[in-house]
């Protein structure tokens, strides 16, 4: 990606929705890193821990990786559920802190096609409908501008598109 300004993707939205998928697939064919919440988890010996200190330290984590990206200069996507504002702010700060532009992207899909995706094994994740239903329960509105998208509704090409195009912005 070739922009002088550092960027700070921020990927999120509830369990289910695509969002690991399109993040992956952004961060390749931008060719630029990215840290996703279940990922470092597994890295940190962390499956099946899932309390609050728990949770904070997995972002704190993504927060230091995050860091050392900006801090180089690189343009860096961080994917996870953000679905709480004190998750969000230190990543702000950071942002603000290095001079990165934040852009937000949210992944959306219906609750049906959730429930059936959280059905599956998947290589990271261990969230089920029942972690889908609680985190939606406690989601607080992110309160700046995003891109949203909705994984249900439109094939990865496309919605890979409309996140190139919002990034440039």
């Amino acid at each position: 990606m070739k922009n002088s300004t550092a960027r700070l993707i921020l990927v999120f939205g509830l369990p289910g929705t695509g969002k690991s998928t399109l993040a992956a697939a952004l961060a390749q064919r931008l060719g630029i890193a990215h840290l996703n919440t279940d990922i470092v988890r597994d890295l940190l010996g962390k499956r099946g821990q899932y309390g609050e200190g728990d949770k904070q330290q997995i972002y704190d984590e993504l927060l230091r990786l995050a860091t050392l990206e900006l801090a180089a200069g690189k343009h860096v996507i961080v994917d996870g559920t953000f679905y709480r504002k004190a998750l969000r702010s230190p990543f702000l700060q950071l942002a603000k802190n290095k001079g990165a532009v934040v852009k937000w992207i949210e992944v959306c899909a219906s609750e049906e096609v959730v429930k059936e995706r959280v059905s599956k094994k998947r290589k990271y994740s261990e969230a089920d409908y029942a972690v889908y239903l609680k985190i939606a329960s406690e989601f607080e509105p992110l309160e700046a501008n995003c891109l949203s998208l909705h994984s249900d509704r439109e094939d990865l090409e496309k919605m890979l598109g409309k996140c190139l195009e919002y990034i440039k912005q």
